[in-house]
């Protein structure tokens, strides 16, 4: 095995626990300054040389992606706890909408999830096979009878992608200047609303 450094004073037994403490320590640096993090940054919080950092993770994007896989139970209780008791499709989606755009601008690392923001917005990111399997898995946590509004199998996941293209026009283009709370919460049900509410009209 080889050789580490610093650590504080405590090095890891194993492998494995060196990287759980470098993602652990990725996350908390995020957490403290909200924008993304370089190697140096984490290696100097863990008391190492970024060689030893690099030995686990090749890049910064890499550990970026880490971290947000690490922070994504914490995201989604979040996002349960914010549209919880909202039975209403409209309504839930409107808050879930309004919680994604806020909580990932502050933990850039979960962007990575949604909008490849390590390495900047991409057109396609948001329409990723991962990001439509994590829009899922968002709205799964809903309280809505996504069934007793009409969406099956086929239409659910083209909401997912509708949502997804939604947030991605507020994180490449907010407006000038961008609308904010309630403006943008009223905006997003008057014109996201009718879209979600339509499926109901289907036969």
């Amino acid at each position: 095995m080889a050789r580490r450094r610093g650590w504080g004073g405590s090095p890891p037994a194993s492998d494995d626990e060196a990287v759980e403490r470098i993602v652990a320590t990725a996350v908390d640096v995020i957490a403290r300054t909200g924008t993304a993090i370089s190697i140096a940054d984490v290696a100097d919080s863990l008391g190492v040389i970024r060689q030893t950092v690099y030995r686990y993770f090749p890049s910064a994007d890499a550990l970026m992606k880490a971290a947000a896989l690490a922070s994504v139970d914490g995201f989604l209780d979040r996002l349960e706890r914010c549209v919880h008791g909202l039975e209403d499709p409209v309504e839930a989606m409107v808050e879930g909408v309004m919680f994604t755009l806020s909580d990932v601008r502050r933990t850039p690392h979960l962007g990575i999830m949604l909008i490849g923001m390590d390495a900047g917005l991409h057109p396609d990111s948001l329409v990723s096979d991962e990001a439509r399997a994590f829009g899922m898995t968002m709205i799964n946590r809903f309280d809505v009878d996504w069934a007793r509004y009409g969406y099956g199998d086929e239409s659910l996941p083209d909401l997912v992608e509708y949502i997804l293209r939604t947030m991605q026009s507020q994180f490449i283009s907010p407006g000038t200047p961008p609308r904010e709370g309630d403006d943008l919460r009223r905006y997003l049900r008057r014109w996201m609303g009718p879209a979600i509410a339509a499926q109901s009209a289907k036969d």
